[in-house]
């Protein structure tokens, strides 16, 4: 009995599986269509992740980086170039 249940969990793992390889290819297909509009993948994955997060959030991360880019145009600050 606990072999006929293992190879049931088995199964139904290796479906999902399968399932989920499939999801992505039409994920794939759907931004390769996208791409082929002129869309900017990478700014729809983007979107796509900003819109994951909640409001707090977005406001945190967008706080950060304007912090972040304020300092790095500070009088003083060393250019990217040459801090690295």
């Amino acid at each position: 009995m606990a072999c006929d249940r293992i190879q049931s969990i088995i199964e139904r793992v290796e479906k999902v599986e399968e399932e989920i390889k499939d999801l992505m290819e039409d994920k794939k297909a759907i931004f390769l269509e996208a791409k082929s509009e002129g869309l900017d993948v990478k700014i729809l994955k983007e979107i796509l992740k900003l819109l994951k997060q909640d409001q707090d959030e977005r406001d945190e991360h967008e706080t950060l980086l304007d912090v972040d880019m304020r300092a790095m145009d500070a009088p003083g600050s060393a250019p990217i170039a040459e801090a690295a």
